[in-house]
């Protein structure tokens, strides 16, 4: 279907009319012209009858001209080709998961289908099946262990940023934890996005070890700009070991630093879970897809294709061979006389 944004201009279409009709009026009054006219196709008083083939001539120039002058109010209107509606999801979030890479992460104390399996290969596993779930929204992934690194750039390509996250290993950034940092880096991409939602999910198994930023800093910074940030805890609170004399259950997740990460929570007004099991983890985000929830409603959309450059160039192709046919005309109409 077709458009036009400045329908108004084919108010000029009947110009040419109009002057056609004012030469005429000026040679009713004058009997005394012997120039060939550009609209003219009838031989003029006192000249050489023009042939039927010049006829013809003139007859193919005033076509050509007219439709050339119908090309260029039709480009000057501006058309717009209007395709057939498509759907897409609007917008939703700019959400970054920091995710832990320190040493600790390798700890195979949290089980899936039957087996026991690290901290990283499950967040990993839930993180992907959460990220289906995000459409709509632009997901990024910082890593950090000793230092935080951006591993993906907020993007709408979720299938690439599950590939990232899949390459990712333990020890990559280090072994120690900086969690300040990490946010750190979070609220450097985000803060910078005109988007009104921003959220960071803090996915660590520790306690802040490494790093310039203390967490609390870098929170209270998070909250001036305006990031939400959830905290997520991992790691199984029992796990029974091999040792000197024998079997004997502890505690592999002694060094999480569950207050800081409530406080981290608590001042971006957020929320911070404790995922003791595979299971725990999965109802997190869960209830973190509940809490951030994506656009409900998609929306549609027509594509515009812009036909003004076309009928221009029609017009002047056409112009141009009026020009060339004029000649012809020109030339003949002197032979005759």
């Amino acid at each position: 279907m077709i458009e036009f944004e400045w329908p108004w201009i084919f108010l000029l279409l009947p110009a040419p009319l109009v002057l056609i009709w004012i030469k005429l009026r000026s040679l009713s009054s004058s009997r005394h012209h012997s120039e060939t006219y550009w609209w003219s196709q009838h031989a003029l008083p006192g000249t050489a009858t023009p042939s039927n083939h010049t006829k013809s001539w003139l007859k193919t120039t005033n076509i050509l001209l007219l439709i050339s002058w119908f090309s260029l109010i039709v480009a000057l209107a501006r058309p717009v080709w209007i395709g057939s509606p498509t759907q897409i999801t609007p917008s939703g979030r700019d959400l970054f998961v920091a995710l832990d890479l320190s040493g600790s992460m390798q700890i195979s104390d949290l089980q899936y289908q039957g087996r026991s399996v690290n901290r990283l290969a499950i967040s990993k596993h839930v993180l992907s099946d959460f990220m289906d779930k995000r459409q709509g929204d632009r997901i990024g992934i910082i890593v950090f262990g000793t230092k935080a690194f951006l591993q993906a750039p907020l993007s709408f390509d979720i299938s690439t940023v599950k590939q990232l996250i899949q390459e990712t290993q333990i020890g990559f950034a280090g072994d120690k934890t900086a969690i300040g940092d990490a946010i750190g880096l979070g609220i450097k991409q985000l803060s910078e996005l005109p988007s009104e939602k921003k959220v960071l999910i803090l996915m660590t198994d520790g306690a802040n070890t490494a790093g310039k930023v203390s967490p609390v800093q870098a929170a209270n910074f998070a909250a001036e700009q305006g990031v939400t940030i959830h905290t997520i805890g991992i790691g199984a609170d029992q796990m029974e070991v091999q040792g000197f004399f024998g079997p004997k259950t502890v505690n592999p997740s002694e060094d999480l630093d569950e207050a800081t990460l409530d406080n981290i929570a608590h001042l971006t007004g957020g929320n911070y879970y404790r995922a003791k099991s595979t299971s725990d983890l999965e109802a997190i985000y869960d209830a973190i897809n509940d809490i951030e929830p994506t656009p409900s409603e998609d929306l549609w959309q027509r594509p515009k294709d812009s036909l003004f450059v076309w009928f221009a160039i029609l017009s002047g192709l056409l112009a141009l061979g009026t020009i060339v046919n004029k000649g012809k005309v020109t030339l003949r109409w002197k032979t005759l006389k």
